[in-house]
């Protein structure tokens, strides 16, 4: 089975987009999702499609503070165990 973080980073590739190119293989673990160029709209489409895939929620205090890749795949880990 695929890791968290290689299954959000197919999730990305399918669902975000900068400048009409998927992100999923830009995004390192430490970088921030703006550093990329994702746009917040973009971010908080893109968690409730990863609530989705990995039957979890979020809040919007958490979907605020979750600034990374590497902390979305922290996040989703804690909220899977």
């Amino acid at each position: 089975m695929a890791s968290t973080e290689d299954r959000l980073r197919a999730l990305a590739n399918d669902n975000l987009e900068v400048d009409g190119q998927p992100v999923g293989q830009l995004l390192e673990l430490d970088k921030s999702f703006s550093d990329v160029g994702v746009s917040s709209m973009d971010i908080a489409a893109f968690a409730r499609v990863v609530a989705g895939e990995f039957n979890i929620s979020f809040t919007v205090e958490q979907c605020a503070e979750i600034q990374s890749f590497g902390a979305l795949v922290a996040f989703v880990d804690s909220q899977a165990a």
